[in-house]
């Protein structure tokens, strides 16, 4: 690639979000809630229209078209869609994300740190097929997530445009950093209960399946 971007080292892109996995009660139902938390060399306020405002969100995410707002309608190109059910700018939002013919809730918000920094912190709550969550576990979601929050690390730090997802994918940075985000939220699933066994290799048919690049065995 020619095009020059915001460096990317796998392992310290890696820890530089936190993530977490519960269980909670939703519409009658046992729903899985990821959260993943990252902070940036920005004001809160420049984190907050990052993440709402459309024009930026073209540029680190994909485009989206509706009316942003308490309310309104969404759709991201490609991607899901859904209707802003909660707004409290410029702290936070609240939306269904409908993708596939499932529904499922987001949860966005922005806090300012005591170093002047900023942390943008989303909450993912689903019911999951219990086969699809024994297939691929948290990373499922989890890794697209992870990937979002990077690409939001480098518009923030200036990319002049969105990169090219596939693109992207064929080097051997991201797969690394893909690798390392299926093995987190795995770790994360061994945490909430799941064998770890079962868990790491859930992560790596979640890394087989971003990357494009067979599964690898155990060890």
């Amino acid at each position: 690639m020619n095009d020059p971007r915001h460096p990317v080292d796998p392992d310290t892109e890696v820890r530089a979000v936190d993530r977490r996995l519960v269980e909670r009660e939703r519409d009658g139902a046992t729903a899985r809630v990821a959260t993943i938390s990252r902070s940036y060399d920005t004001s809160a306020e420049d984190l907050w229209d990052a993440c709402t405002a459309a024009d930026r969100i073209g540029r680190w995410f994909v485009p989206v078209t509706g009316e942003l707002r308490l309310g309104g309608c969404y759709q991201l190109e490609g991607n899901a869609d859904g209707t802003v059910t909660e707004c409290d700018p410029p702290r936070s939002f609240a939306a269904t994300w409908e993708y596939g013919g499932d529904v499922s809730w987001i949860t966005v918000s922005v806090s300012a740190e005591p170093d002047g920094r900023s942390r943008m912190t989303l909450e993912h709550t689903a019911h999951v097929d219990d086969e699809c969550w024994a297939e691929y576990g948290p990373g499922a979601t989890g890794v697209g997530w992870d990937l979002g929050l990077l690409a939001l690390a480098g518009h923030l730090a200036g990319d002049p445009r969105p990169a090219d997802p596939e693109a992207l994918v064929a080097t051997p940075e991201y797969r690394r950093f893909i690798a390392a985000s299926s093995d987190a939220w795995a770790r994360r699933s061994v945490e909430a209960g799941t064998p770890e066994r079962e868990a790491l290799a859930a992560g790596r048919r979640t890394t087989a399946f971003y990357t494009g690049v067979p599964e690898q065995p155990e060890g």
